[in-house]
């Protein structure tokens, strides 16, 4: 017997859902909460619409808000020093300031720098290591 299996669903939504509750997240338009409400419900959608179509095996932990690298450099704690990260959650403030720079009162910082990821148009978000990181 044959199983399908789906190992990354696009996480934008059908209408650019995410792509609009950033856009009025990063414009002050919308809570943090509502930009995690509008990331559980397209989480939901897509489990469903994949359930629905017969998918056997859903991957899980395929959503980003930004980028996957990113998440990974949140998850490992891989935060460089200028962005004044001092917790063991990763804020928005902090995630969006390394995606995208951040130029407010209480921190000026670049982005992290971008890449082709191989040879395609994807770009990605470049991890920074320093010597005696933890």
């Amino acid at each position: 017997m044959i199983k399908i299996n789906c190992i990354g669903y696009p996480r934008i939504g059908p209408k650019r859902e995410l792509k609009n509750a950033l856009e009025k997240y990063w414009k002050s338009e919308i809570s943090e909460s509502d930009l995690l409400k509008c990331a559980t419900e397209l989480k939901k959608n897509n489990w469903q619409t994949q359930k629905d179509n017969g998918v056997d095996y859903i991957c899980s932990n395929d959503f980003s808000f930004y980028d996957q690298v990113l998440d990974t450099i949140c998850l490992v704690g891989s935060i460089p020093e200028r962005y004044k990260h001092k917790d063991d959650k990763v804020s928005f403030k902090t995630y969006f300031a390394m995606a995208r720079g951040s130029q407010t009162k209480d921190l000026d910082v670049p982005a992290l720098e971008m890449t082709k990821w191989f040879d395609t148009n994807y770009h990605y978000l470049v991890p920074e290591f320093s010597k005696n990181q933890k």
